[in-house]
C-alpha cells in the first residue's frame, strides 16, 4: 500500500474511533443520568426554606417531597445547630443563605452536603432548651421539617416535666404546671424548663409546721438562682436571658442576707448547671441537684427565683408558688416573698398559687418558688436588666423573708 493511501487510511479509522467514543460518551452518560433519575426519585427533593419571626419565636421550615431521616448537631465557636437531612437532595432554585433578624437566630444556610445529604446550618447561641427540631407530614407540602428556636414553652412558671403524670388537685391552677395558657398570661407550659418540673409521682408528704425564733441572724437560707449554663430559661424581647436575671438577683440578695448574719446556701453562683454533670444531666438529676443544695445543709428556708414569660408581651406581675401538699409555712413563706417583690418593684401581685414543681416538692424546709416578674413584657424586661432593678428585687425578697421569721 502507498504512503498517501495508507495515510488516508488510518486518517478514517482514526474518525471512526472517535465517532464510536462519542457513541459511548452520549450512551454512558444517558445511562449516568437515568441512573441519577432513578436513585433521585426515591430521595426527598428540599424545595424551600421559609423563615417567620414572632416576639418569642423563630421558625424555619423545610419543605420536602418525600419523608427523610434527619440528624440534629451542634457546632461550637460560634455555635450552629446543625440538621443533615439523609437520603436528600436540594432543588438547584432553593436560596442558599438566608439572614435572620431575631435574637433567636442570625442565619440560616443550606447546601447539599454530599450526593444523599442536605446539610442545614443555624447560627445560634440559645441554649440547648430553648430550640428543638420535630418533623411534619401532611398539608399542602407532602413532609416538612420544623426548626423552632426562642422561648418554646410560654410561661416559665408553667413549665410541666411530667415525671410520673397523676391527676392534678382540684386547687392546681393552670400556670403551675402544664396549663393550656389564657389571655391572663398563664403559662403554657414545657418540658423544656429544668428548673421547674412538674414533679407528679407518688411521694407525696405533707410537711410539718417548723417552730423559729424571729429574725434573719443565724438562720440557714438557700438561694436558687433558676436555670444557668446550657438552660438560659426565658428569653425577653431584647435578648435578655431568665439565667443571668436570676443570678444577679440571687447574688444581691446574699450579700443583703450575710449583712444580717445569715448563712446563705448557694446552689449556683455562676453561670452554670448545678449538677455535677453539669449540661449531660438528665432534668431530673438537675432538680434534685438543688434541692439537696439546700437539704444537705438543712437549711431553714428554699427560695427559688425565677422571671415569668408569656407569648405575647401583656402579662405582668409578680407570682409567689408553693407546694400543694407542702407545710403552711411555705404558702406563708411564698406569699410574703411576693408581697416584698411587688412593694419594692411596683410590679402587679398576681398572687400565691399552689403548684407541684419539683424544686418546692423535693425540699425538707418551706419552700418557695417566685415568679419575679414578666421578662416577656417590655417594660419589665427593662427594669429586671437594670442595676436599680436587681437591687430593688433583692431588697424585696429581703422584705418578704423579714417578714416570714417576724
Amino acid at each position: 500500500m502507498q504512503y498517501c493511501e495508507k495515510r488516508a487510511w488510518l486518517g478514517l479509522l482514526g474518525q471512526a474511533m472517535l465517532l464510536i467514543a462519542g457513541f459511548m460518551l452520549i450512551f454512558g452518560t444517558a445511562r449516568v443520568e437515568a441512573a441519577f433519575a432513578e436513585r433521585a426519585g426515591s430521595m426527598s427533593e428540599i424545595k424551600a426554606v421559609r423563615v417567620s419571626n414572632s416576639a418569642d419565636k423563630t421558625r424555619i421550615v423545610l419543605d420536602g417531597t418525600k419523608e427523610a431521616s434527619y440528624k440534629v448537631s451542634v457546632l461550637s465557636n460560634p455555635q450552629r445547630i446543625v440538621v443533615d437531612i439523609q437520603n436528600a437532595w436540594l432543588a438547584p432554585d432553593v436560596k442558599k443563605s438566608t439572614t435572620i433578624d431575631s435574637r433567636f437566630a442570625k442565619a440560616v444556610r443550606i447546601a447539599q452536603h454530599d450526593p444523599s445529604t442536605v446539610r442545614v446550618v443555624v447560627e445560634s447561641s440559645v441554649g440547648k432548651n430553648n430550640y428543638k427540631v420535630f418533623p411534619l407530614k401532611g398539608g399542602s407540602t407532602a413532609y416538612r421539617i420544623v426548626l423552632d428556636f426562642g422561648n418554646l414553652g410560654g410561661s416559665s412558671s408553667g413549665s410541666a416535666i411530667d415525671f410520673n403524670p397523676k391527676p392534678k388537685p382540684k386547687d392546681e391552677t393552670a400556670g403551675s404546671g402544664g396549663g393550656t395558657g389564657s389571655s391572663t398570661g398563664t403559662g403554657t407550659g414545657t418540658a423544656a424548663d429544668k428548673n421547674q418540673g412538674n414533679a407528679g409521682g407518688t411521694d407525696v408528704v405533707v410537711k410539718g409546721e417548723p417552730v423559729f425564733t424571729p429574725g434573719i441572724k443565724g438562720k440557714v437560707i438557700a438561694l436558687d438562682a433558676g436555670h444557668g449554663g446550657s438552660d438560659v430559661g426565658a428569653i425577653g424581647p431584647t435578648g435578655v436571658t431568665e439565667k443571668g436575671v436570676t443570678l444577679r438577683v440571687a447574688l444581691e440578695l446574699q450579700k443583703l442576707l450575710v449583712k444580717e448574719g445569715a448563712t446563705v446556701i448557694m446552689t449556683r453562683s455562676t453561670d452554670t448547671e448545678v449538677s455535677p454533670k453539669k449540661a449531660k444531666a438528665s432534668d431530673i438529676e438537675e432538680l434534685q441537684a438543688r434541692c439537696d443544695a439546700g437539704n444537705d445543709k438543712n437549711a431553714d428556708i428554699f427560695i427559688s427565683m425565677h422571671m415569668d414569660s408569656f407569648t405575647n408581651s401583656s402579662p405582668s406581675g409578680t407570682t409567689g408558688y408553693y407546694y400543694v401538699n407542702g407545710s403552711k409555712a411555705g404558702q406563708r413563706l411564698a406569699r410574703e416573698l411576693a408581697e416584698g417583690l411587688v412593694t419594692e418593684l411596683g410590679t402587679g401581685n398576681r398572687g400565691t398559687k399552689s403548684c407541684n414543681f419539683y424544686v418546692v416538692k423535693h425540699t425538707t424546709m418551706p419552700a418557695a418558688l417566685i415568679e419575679m416578674a414578666f421578662i416577656s413584657n417590655d417594660k419589665e424586661e427593662r427594669l429586671m436588666n437594670s442595676e436599680a432593678g436587681i437591687k430593688k428585687a433583692a431588697e424585696g425578697l429581703l422584705k418578704g423573708i423579714r417578714s416570714f421569721f417576724g
